[in-house]
């Protein structure tokens, strides 16, 4: 940290992790939204797609005049590349905010150790307060092998000192049972678990020093990022620029359209009806206003935003067909 930077100390900072679609983005925002009026907090989120949505959503419904100050760092986990762009990201975040609590949202595909021991280093350990991390849990996944063999997944529970079993309104009877007994199994000794929906979790969780976890050295491949981002790239001449990414037994794809091209409101929602994904998020600049968009295995949610400067759209599936490109460039407005 910098000459200027060096009065900012010990930030309250949270980690945030959840597999993909647990609703890690809703459980910010209502933190966000509940938060004392007074106090600044920063929101450094991580995706794993190259285009960057999350920024956008939060942005559409909490801005700087909130007291909110977000920065995104898209094209896959935040930790890699040395932690250069998760360094450089949080180093500017926290000039401009001077928050009084940080968020950190690692992506779901994420490596949240790696996450936590970058934190960890020497270089911010005046600058920031660890503490609680927090892991939120679909406990209806408890009964898919591709999550409970999955290592991120098996990780984000293994690291948390809070899990928050979400979505809680649609389990089973005996979901909460099989949640408790798995952390009982992989999580820490002191791992708390507790319950919700909608993400609505409580400003009191977020409270409490961090109790370490075991750290270790990077042993995930880093992937090259000597060519910029797809969400840093200027706009080329056609008016959309589209990007893919790899990992994790995963795929993304998605797009950046310049603000010129306007959407159709009721052709975008006939092809999200027709996305056979596991995640997708969206900004669209629509003929009837701005929204965000979010499709689960559960869900198409749409929010009316108050602001974007362009349409950003990703996608993440084991498998993702090649005509979604065709598909989407037939919902713009002639």
């Amino acid at each position: 940290m910098n000459s200027n930077e060096s009065r900012i100390r010990a930030v309250p900072t949270n980690i945030i992790t959840g597999f993909l679609g647990v609703g890690k983005t809703s459980a910010i925002l209502h933190l966000l939204k509940h938060k004392p009026a007074n106090e600044r907090w920063a929101v450094l989120v991580n995706e794993f797609g190259e285009i960057g949505v999350d920024g956008s959503l939060f942005k559409g419904q909490r801005t700087e005049n909130h007291g909110v100050f977000i920065r995104e760092v898209p094209g896959g986990c935040m930790c890699c590349v040395a932690g250069l762009p998760m360094q450089v990201a949080l180093n500017q975040l926290l000039v401009r905010a001077r928050p009084d609590r940080l968020l950190i949202e690692p992506t779901g595909l994420g490596h949240p150790k790696e996450v936590l021991q970058a934190l960890s280093a020497e270089n911010y350990q005046e600058v920031l307060s660890l503490q609680k991390t927090l892991t939120l849990v679909d406990a209806r996944k408890l009964s898919d092998p591709r999550y409970t063999s999955h290592d991120t997944f098996n990780q984000q529970i293994a690291m948390a000192d809070t899990i928050i079993g979400n979505k809680l309104d649609l389990y089973q009877d005996d979901d909460k049972a099989k949640l408790v007994a798995y952390v009982k199994q992989r999580g820490q000794s002191h791992a708390q678990v507790f319950f919700t929906q909608h993400g609505e979790i409580a400003l009191s969780l977020l409270q409490g020093a961090a109790i370490s976890y075991c750290r270790q050295s990077h042993d995930h491949h880093h992937k090259s990022q000597a060519m910029p981002l797809a969400s840093d790239a200027p706009m080329p001449e056609c008016g959309f620029i589209k990007a893919m990414n790899e990992g994790e037994g995963f795929r993304s794809i998605g797009w950046r359209f310049s603000p010129d091209k306007v959407f159709d409101r009721q052709k975008l929602f006939s092809f999200f009806n027709g996305l056979h994904v596991d995640r997708m998020k969206a900004v669209f600049i629509t003929d009837a206003g701005i929204f965000g968009y979010n499709i689960t295995a559960d869900a198409l949610t749409e929010i009316e935003l108050d602001d974007c400067l362009e349409s950003r759209i990703e996608m993440i599936s084991e498998n993702l067909d090649d005509s979604l490109e065709t598909q989407l460039l037939a919902c713009i407005v002639a």
